[in-house]
C-alpha cells in the first residue's frame, strides 16, 4: 500500500509539480492555525464572554437574587488577560 502511493506521489510530482506544491501548501494553510497559540487564547476568551447580554434592571434594593454584573455568581473570569 505505501508503495503504491509512493509511486503515485512520484508520477504525479514528475508530471505537475506545480499543483502538488499548490496542494501541499494549502493542507498546511488549513492545519497549521490550530497549532497557534492564538487559538487558545481566543478559546478561553470566547468562554469568559457571556452570549446573552443581560436587559438592565433598575435596583431599588429589594431584588437581593439579580447579580450586578452577569459573571458575579459563577463562570469564567479574565483576570489572566489582566495579567499577560
Amino acid at each position: 500500500m505505501a508503495a503504491r502511493l509512493g509511486a503515485f506521489l512520484k508520477n504525479v510530482w514528475d508530471k505537475e509539480p506545480v499543483l502538488v506544491a499548490s496542494f501541499v501548501i494549502g493542507g498546511i494553510a488549513i492545519i497549521m492555525p490550530a497549532f497557534s497559540p492564538y487559538v487558545k487564547y481566543s478559546i478561553m476568551i470566547n468562554k469568559a464572554t457571556p452570549y446573552n447580554y443581560p436587559v438592565p434592571v433598575r435596583d431599588d434594593g429589594n431584588m437581593p437574587d439579580v447579580p450586578s454584573h452577569p459573571q458575579d455568581p459563577q463562570g469564567p473570569s479574565l483576570e489572566w488577560l489582566k495579567k499577560l
